[in-house]
């Protein structure tokens, strides 16, 4: 596992009033590891490995003026036996908000992002886990997911769409800034409560 580990970030660590763990989930090969290299290090990799379990980054974000947020972000397996003994069971009880990610050039990760966001809130029921839905590879001409069905499904989920792409890096920081804001505005609102045996959030009440 690595994290950012560039000095100002460690830095600004101990300056975080929040602190939330997000957790990134989606069939194989959808590109989202891509999205979180491109997210912390602001290039597309030249090769990436496939996650082999879960992959952990730690981020911070200003999400207004004087509020700063420590992201733990977990990139999950879409290997489906590691999906149902390991992401369901520990990671995602964990996790204040999921970005949930699909490739739009694979008509087959759609129908997977139904039935995980399913799994997904009957494993934390009754608490709430916040999601986004992310239309990963956009830039690519062949598309077997049209607008019109992946807006739909968002408004099923009642959680923001955006579309996405870790090789031209359109969008892929206002996915995950766009989830962070949510959950501010969530726990401000009581909509996400905090859980501290979980580790949802932790609010750092010194700062």
């Amino acid at each position: 596992m690595e994290t950012n580990r560039d000095p100002g970030a460690i830095s600004a660590l101990m300056k975080c009033l929040y602190s939330f763990k997000i957790v990134m989930i989606r069939d194989g090969n959808v590109g989202k590891s891509c999205m979180l290299y491109r997210y912390i290090n602001g290039l597309f990799p030249e090769k990436i490995y496939c996650t082999m379990g879960a992959d952990f980054r730690i981020h911070i974000l200003e999400v207004k003026p004087g509020v700063r947020v420590k992201l733990q972000i977990w990139d999950t397996t879409g290997n489906e036996a590691f999906w149902k003994h390991q992401v369901v069971q520990s990671y995602i009880p964990h996790s204040a908000g999921c970005l949930l990610v699909l490739d739009l050039g694979n008509r087959e990760s759609f129908r997977v992002a139904e039935h995980q966001y399913t799994e997904v809130c009957n494993r934390v029921n009754p608490y709430t886990v916040l999601f986004v839905l992310v239309g990963h590879k956009c830039d690519r001409k062949e598309q077997e997911v049209t607008q019109e069905e992946v807006e739909e499904f968002a408004s099923e989920l009642r959680a923001p769409y955006i579309e996405a792409s870790a090789r031209s890096g359109h969008n892929v920081a206002e996915a995950f800034e766009l989830l962070t804001r949510r959950i501010y505005q969530g726990y401000l609102s009581g909509e996400v409560r905090l859980h501290e045996s979980w580790g949802k959030i932790h609010e750092n009440k010194t700062n």
